[in-house]
């Protein structure tokens, strides 16, 4: 041992040499270069001075030397010892400086962020975001951490005792932190329980201190990042204990801690557990709320209720201890079984569930914009959405689908409903869909090269699964392999579904499939298809609105054969469409009646004389917001379009010609319920009054023209009040979708229908055309509406025109060769043979501006 010691003080005197000899050169060198750049006069003054200092602290050091020799003798032995604890002291002080402003300033990036003063002043919560209807009906929240703040007097007294008794018993009598508990702590080495206080807790919570972005350099070495933790939060808890009142940090601990199960802070976590108010919890349920906090997994009452109810019985306990409860009391709560009511939240459940994704676009474009974040600032979004409209919408949408659902069933009964053009069933459609799916591809990555075992993890082997049902609770459990889940889901018909206030563009409800649980796909805005026959009123509004035509309702084309010769893509085409019933009547129809009964080749000969670009332009004009290709066939709706931007385009009609953006948000607040954005829906005059006039009154010809294809709109009972309505069904080759638009003064209603792929349809017309799959759904939604007392100034007549109607539009007269035979509405295609004509009427005359009343005039049933 005293080799070893001999070793290591030859070791030390040899780097006290070295140290003296390199002070020495250093300082030799330092002299020489002083002497060359200021001047060997100038580097001697500055020497001089240099040594004065010297003198006058080994001068300092004398006297304290004296002043320290009347009290304390050097000779004693216990000297040294006392020497060297007062250089420990020392240096130890202006070690904890140094460490300090380390940590206060991240010095060279060492150790991390800490909070700034104005933070600490104003911390500041990450708070979910409520999303309210227009109504103010909470629907849905946007979040990072789910947390809704509580204010102090809503906490139970009892549960403040039990975090009191459990986690920091002295917590009124210290600032911040407890040097008893830490003694103890260090003293148990752990084993006796930490100590952290509640304040240290909170700045741990309320900062983040221990996120990878609040670390530094000195972090990684996994002892010193421990420290280096601790340290902050103590640091933290001073200054919290400063600037807030006892009551303030329970207030903010009960808002910012985690209790797990996705509950941030007190409001949340006793709703989702208990579904209650906090001020309605009582002391047992309290009791495991605070036991929560010594780890929210293993205590948590859903996944280990024996452990959950042991670490009650623990706080309770505490409580007894610290005279919050009596023994007896204590021992009485301890006996009770553990009870939870378990209401778990998601942001997407509810109704207007897929309006929700819109919302939230819309919002965070504008909290990109204006500096808030969607997810913790706790914003109050107040939608355009009426929640009593959104659930009309939602139950009319799910009664009509069940029925259809049933009905395609029965029509494919012992097929497959995939079939091609030639209405054969698709080989390998379901393989092809199964190869697109994440599970497919997973298998993919995991047995490469090795076929056999997919098939087995895709065809054969069975797992347990809920899928969406029309039955009551709109699911069931069952076992399947998720090759058999894809046929099965592949089988439903798919529905979207929006209402629109044409006036102010506010979206009223919104639809967007079957259940947002099992069908994410948003056929509203989302989903794109072929509109049909509901694209053909833009057809007509640019023949009307156009000067170059200048067309009224009264103006006739004869329905007969048409042919179009064109090129596309460097290839001769011709185009030759026919009419829904395979054969044409050759009556020289009026515009209103072509268009009541969606005649194809009419509408054909009407683009063709428009101009397929001028066609397009209208239609974007009027709001359609898709890539519309100027093809022959646009008029009778080849190009995809969302039934969102379809209603929308059809809100510019009743809105006396102005284009009206939609608008889903109305207004948004701050946490503190402060107004701090307001929105409207810009407007922009597209058509004229007078035209926009005429196509509502060509859109009432579907329901009141011989052969209309809307006139299943009577079927329900919705125009009571003298109410009218104008419509237009659609329906696509095959049957793939159906669609149909109602437009009424005050509401315009969209829905369309059909497979999540177009080779999944009916195979015939009277079962998949738009009035008898997507009407409906309409129809039934207003017989809602209108039956409740709150829409009735939703009902009524048209409004008389606001300027003089210089067209001819009013007592048509007929040719006798006009058949009255029902239409439909599909666009297929037939060759023909003959070019487009239309018949002008003469020059109008002057007539009434006020439309008659004919609602019940013809085709009312």
């Amino acid at each position: 041992m005293r080799e070893l010691l001999d070793q290591l003080r030859a070791v030390w005197e040899a780097i006290g040499l070295f140290y003296r000899r390199t002070k020495r050169k250093l300082g030799r060198l330092v002299r020489r270069g002083a002497s060359a750049t200021l001047g060997e006069e100038r580097t001697e003054q500055v020497y001089e001075r240099y040594n004065r200092l010297k003198e006058r602290r080994e001068a300092l050091r004398e006297r304290r030397r004296e002043v320290v020799g009347r009290y304390i003798d050097r000779e004693a032995a216990y000297y040294p010892y006392l020497r060297r604890a007062w250089h420990l002291f020392t240096y130890g002080l202006l070690a904890t400086a140094l460490y300090i402003f380390v940590l206060e300033t991240n010095f060279l990036w060492l150790t991390g962020e800490m909070p700034s003063i104005e933070e600490l002043k104003n911390p500041k919560l990450n708070q979910s975001s409520e999303i309210y209807t227009l109504d103010r009906k909470l629907i849905g929240k946007f979040y990072t951490e789910n947390r809704t703040p509580i204010k102090y007097e809503n906490i139970p007294k009892p549960l403040i005792n039990a975090l009191v008794a459990t986690e920091d018993a002295r917590f009124y009598d210290h600032m911040g932190i407890d040097v008893r508990a830490l003694g103890r702590a260090a003293a148990s080495f752990g084993r006796d329980g930490g100590g952290s206080t509640i304040t240290q807790q909170l700045a741990k919570n309320l900062f983040k201190t221990r996120r990878k972005n609040n670390s530094g350099l000195l972090n990684k070495i996994p002892f010193v990042r421990k420290i280096i933790y601790k340290s902050k939060e103590w640091l933290m808890a001073i200054k919290l204990e400063r600037n807030f009142s006892k009551d303030e940090i329970i207030t903010y601990y009960f808002n910012t801690v985690d209790f797990g199960s996705n509950a941030f802070g007190l409001k949340t976590a006793a709703r989702i557990f208990f579904n209650k108010a906090p001020d309605s919890l009582n002391v047992q349920e309290g009791a495991v709320l605070v036991g929560l906090q010594k780890a929210t997994t293993s205590y948590n009452p859903l996944r280990n209720p024996d452990r959950s109810r042991e670490r009650r019985n623990i706080v309770l306990g505490q409580m007894a201890k610290y005279k919050y409860l009596t023994k007896a009391e204590a021992d009485s709560i301890m006996q009770l079984p553990l009870r939870t009511d378990y209401t778990p939240e998601n942001p997407y459940a509810g109704p207007a569930s897929y309006l929700k994704n819109a919302v939230m676009d819309f919002v965070k474009k504008w909290g990109d914009e204006n500096g808030y974040d969607l997810y913790t600032d706790g914003l109050r979004i107040v939608t355009t959405i009426d929640s009593r409209m959104q659930t009309y919408a939602e139950e009319a949408t799910a009664e009509k689908m069940k029925t259809l659902q049933r009905t395609f069933d029965n029509h494919w009964r012992g097929r497959n409903p995939w079939i091609d053009e030639e209405g054969n069933e698709i080989p390998g459609f379901i393989d092809s869909v199964a190869k697109r799916t994440d599970r497919y591809r997973s298998l993919a990555r995991r047995f490469r090269d090795q076929p056999d075992s997919i098939n087995y993890y895709m065809k054969e082997k069975k797992f347990k699964m809920k899928v969406f049902d029309w039955g009551e609770k709109g699911e069931r459990e069952t076992e399947m392999t998720p090759y058999d889940s894809i046929a099965y889901y592949k089988r439903f018909l798919q529905a979207g579904m929006v209402a629109m206030d044409p006036h102010n563009g506010h979206i009223r409800a919104w639809v967007g499939g079957l259940d947002y649980d099992y069908f994410k796909y948003d056929h509203v805005k989302q989903g794109r298809r072929q509109p049909g026959s509901t694209f053909k009123p833009f057809v007509y509004c640019a023949a009307i609105d156009d000067t170059s035509l200048n067309l009224s309702p009264c103006d006739r084309i004869r329905d007969k054969p048409f042919q179009k010769e064109y090129r596309e893509n460097g290839e001769d085409k011709v185009w030759e469409p026919k009419n829904s019933t395979g054969s044409f009547s050759y009556s020289n129809m009026t515009l209103r009646r072509a268009m009541a009964r969606s005649i194809n080749s009419i509408t054909a000969q009407l683009t063709d004389d428009v101009g397929p670009e001028k066609v397009a332009a209208y239609a974007h004009k009027l709001g359609i917001k898709s890539r519309l290709a100027a093809v022959p066939s646009i008029g009778l709706g080849s190009s995809d379009v969302s039934l969102y931007e379809l209603v929308n385009a059809y809100c510019t009609f009743p809105n006396g010609g102005q284009h009206v953006d939609p608008l889903i948000v109305d207004s948004i607040e701050d946490r503190n319920g402060n107004q701090i954005a307001k929105f409207t829906a810009n407007q922009e005059r597209v058509i004229s009054e007078e035209s926009a006039f005429l196509m509502m009154f060509m859109l009432q010809g579907g329901l009141q023209e011989p052969g209309g294809t809307s006139q299943n709109l009577w079927s329900f009972n919705i125009f009571k009040n003298n109410h009218q309505m104008g419509g237009k069904t659609g329906t696509t080759s095959n049957n793939s979708d159906g669609w149909f638009v109602g437009v009424s003064d005050k509401l315009v209603i969209g829905a369309w229908v059909g497979g999540d792929d177009r080779s999944i349809h009916f195979r015939s017309t009277d079962l998949g055309e738009g009035a008898k799959t997507a009407l409906p759904i309409v129809g039934r939604f207003l017989e809602k509406v209108y039956a409740d007392k709150a829409f009735k100034d939703l009902q009524g007549p048209f409004p008389k025109p606001s300027v003089p109607i210089t067209k001819e539009y009013l007592n048509c007269s007929y040719d006798y060769d006009e058949s009255e035979s029902t239409d439909s509405d599909s666009t297929d295609v037939d060759p023909s043979l003959l070019d487009s004509t239309f018949t002008p009427t003469p020059a109008p005359t002057p007539e009434p501006t006020t439309p008659p009343d004919t609602t019940n005039s013809t085709g009312g049933r």
